[in-house]
């Protein structure tokens, strides 16, 4: 087990030690309390932390879809799975504040025994550092899942206030601890959260942690990815990157993923679904669009088909991300294919 002692950053609710998290405000503020961020001051950038051996290698899916179910329902979990399983490549867990939920090598357990390909998040904020490693040796011991190492978003003030907030380690310093027990290790950064200008660098660092790839949060504009790729692969990043895609189809889905923090979807775009005779084909089509789009950016191999899909149930909410999963390895499927044909005719 990597041992992490660095002392975190002095006023960071989160005690962060590789800061700031996902979650600073557009005005530079603290998720959490009424204060500025202490990690926005460039000079106090966080060194790099110590490199760790290379851990097991990710298996990048092409698809990479969000799993939503009720929590603590096992049933329906494979129900679910069963539906996602043959269209896409694998399947992420989200660590939500509000839904307590079996633990994360428990749901790796049952996602394997539907036929599904596991991703699941472990976040800093419900689980100190003893539990955290806990659960990292059990999801080293079963060898099911790459973990997606986060810090987590701080818990609204409306929700659980009895329970306490942790975190004894951010997602770098976790990263670490995962890759030390030979865990394929994914980690998540956010674009277009301040400082923006260096969040390349802090996804470099999470690399020299241990990981093996990287999940971006939603942004507003696929050129905002390329933005961020081109100068993280300049800093020396060279891990593969997954980004999100919004997938909805009906105004409350579209409503719940702008709610979201940094996430602007075109209100045209979304008019354009709601509005259409068949708004879930419309939906799906918007998503299969944009998915290709961000596969064009070079260092993107996959995508995470993110959001609710859908307001009428977990069930048709996996209908339409199965539909979209097989729709976007159709779609990049011929593209490749003929790229290929392309290349061979070539002189």
């Amino acid at each position: 087990m990597v041992t992490v002692q660095e002392r975190p950053r002095e006023g960071c609710p989160k005690r962060m030690v590789h800061g700031p998290c996902g979650g600073v405000r557009d005005d530079g503020g603290c998720e959490m309390v009424a204060s500025s961020c202490v990690f926005l001051d460039p000079p106090s950038w966080p060194a790099a932390p110590e490199p760790v051996p290379p851990s097991a290698p990710v298996r990048v899916p092409l698809v990479l879809t969000d799993l939503s179910t009720p929590p603590g329902d096992a049933a329906t979990l494979r129900r679910v799975v069963e539906l996602l399983a043959p269209t896409c490549d694998a399947v992420l867990v989200g660590d939500h504040q509000d839904r307590p939920d079996f633990p994360p090598s428990t749901l790796a357990r049952l996602i394997d025994a539907a036929g599904g390909v596991p991703w699941v998040t472990l976040a800093c904020r419900d689980r100190n550092r003893v539990t955290l490693e806990q659960e990292l040796r059990a999801l080293a011991l079963d060898g099911l899942a790459t973990v997606l190492c986060v810090t987590g978003d701080g818990r609204a003030y409306d929700v659980r206030p009895d329970v306490t907030q942790v975190f004894d380690l951010d997602g770098t310093r976790l990263t670490a601890l995962a890759a030390g027990l030979g865990l394929p290790v994914a980690v998540a950064e956010t674009p277009t959260a301040r400082p923006v200008a260096l969040r390349p660098q802090r996804l470099v660092h999470k690399q020299r942690a241990g990981a093996g790839a990287a999940v971006l949060n939603h942004v507003p504009r696929v050129e905002d990815v390329r933005t961020f790729v081109t100068a993280a692969r300049a800093l020396g990043l060279t891990v593969p990157v997954v980004a999100s895609v919004p997938v909805f189809t009906d105004a409350r889905s579209a409503a719940a993923l702008s709610a979201l923090p940094g996430l602007e979807i075109d209100p045209a775009r979304v008019e354009a679904v709601v509005t259409a005779d068949d708004p879930v084909a419309a939906g799906i089509a918007s998503a299969v669009d944009e998915a290709e789009r961000l596969l064009d950016v070079e260092g993107v191999v996959g995508v995470n088909l993110s959001g609710m899909a859908s307001a009428r149930g977990v069930l048709d909410a996996a209908e339409v991300q199965a539909a979209t999963g097989r729709a976007v390895r159709e779609r990049v499927g011929r593209v490749r294919r003929g790229r290929d044909r392309g290349s061979r005719q070539r002189p």
